[in-house]
């Protein structure tokens, strides 16, 4: 996929994490729309780039990209044990670590076992592979993220 493909917005934030990301010392996920964006989706909209690291790596990017942690309720779906926005960027960056999801009244961890490598501009990011995308849409379980299921599905038939 060309990177001539992608929002200007999306791109120039792409880059950003990308190179903030650079001394990070665990593995890291861009996920999300940003992720199926990488992809070589088009038809979506991606209002921000979610990202998933460790708790220490967490705290280090979102310094990186001058954004800050937020307390994360823990209520709802989803929960993490580090939580943080970075809003200045081109396009607002959300940051995660030990992140879980619910299962009716129990969390479970969500991970990825993939971590494929793409490149903006000369910059590494790191993606999950698609099955693992697709595992975790199914793991959340709601209808938007069934339809990003669907869409992910096309992309390996």
């Amino acid at each position: 996929m060309s990177t001539d493909d992608l929002p200007h917005d999306l791109q120039d934030g792409l880059t950003a994490v990308g190179e903030a990301a650079r001394d990070l010392r665990d593995p890291w996920w861009i996920f999300g729309g940003a992720a199926m964006a990488l992809y070589g989706l088009t038809d979506l909209h991606v209002p921000d780039i979610d990202i998933l690291c460790s708790p220490r790596d967490a705290r280090a990017l979102l310094a990186a990209l001058d954004g800050e942690v937020v307390a994360d309720p823990g209520e709802g779906l989803f929960r993490s044990a580090v939580f943080g926005r970075a809003p200045d960027q081109p396009i607002l960056v959300e940051v995660m670590a030990d992140l879980e999801t619910r299962d009716g009244a129990e969390w479970q961890a969500v991970g990825f076992t993939s971590r494929r490598r793409v490149f903006i501009d000369d910059v590494p990011l790191f993606v999950p592979d698609i099955r693992d995308h697709i595992a975790l849409y199914r793991l959340f379980g709601r209808p938007k993220d069934l339809v990003r299921v669907e869409q992910l599905e096309r992309l390996i038939a």
